[in-house]
């Protein structure tokens, strides 16, 4: 597994993504304001540029009739669709066995976050 430089944390504030290329991919590093994230920039349903889409969070399994929101800056919305895929497994939200993005490992060294491809 090789590592990239991808961003400076100066670059991205809390909910922000910033679109780089690592080794040929296009690769979104997203901030939740607690973590760091990389999630290929492809959604899997139509190709779209995934990472255009937004962190958001989403409805949480309830009673009928009772909606109780939560996951905040933990769930990625596909632009076109609005497919949901979870930031930190790259799983969909509507068929996770069958549908999931790339995600890669990051580090934050020296104030830049790395993201190791494989």
């Amino acid at each position: 597994m090789t590592k990239y430089d991808a961003v400076g944390v100066e670059e991205l504030e809390a909910g922000a993504c910033k679109i780089v290329t690592i080794a040929g991919k296009s690769i979104g590093v997203y901030y939740n304001g607690k973590e760091y994230y990389a999630i290929r920039n492809v959604c899997p349903h139509q190709q779209v540029e995934l990472c255009k889409g937004k962190f958001t969070g989403t409805t949480l399994e309830s009673r009928p009739h009772e909606y109780i929101y939560g996951r905040e800056g933990e769930i990625l919305t596909c632009p076109w669709h609005a497919w949901e895929f979870d930031v930190k497994t790259g799983k969909a939200l509507v068929d996770p066995d069958r549908y999931r993005v790339k995600v890669y490992e990051v580090s934050v060294e020296n104030n830049r976050v790395w993201v190791h491809v494989d």
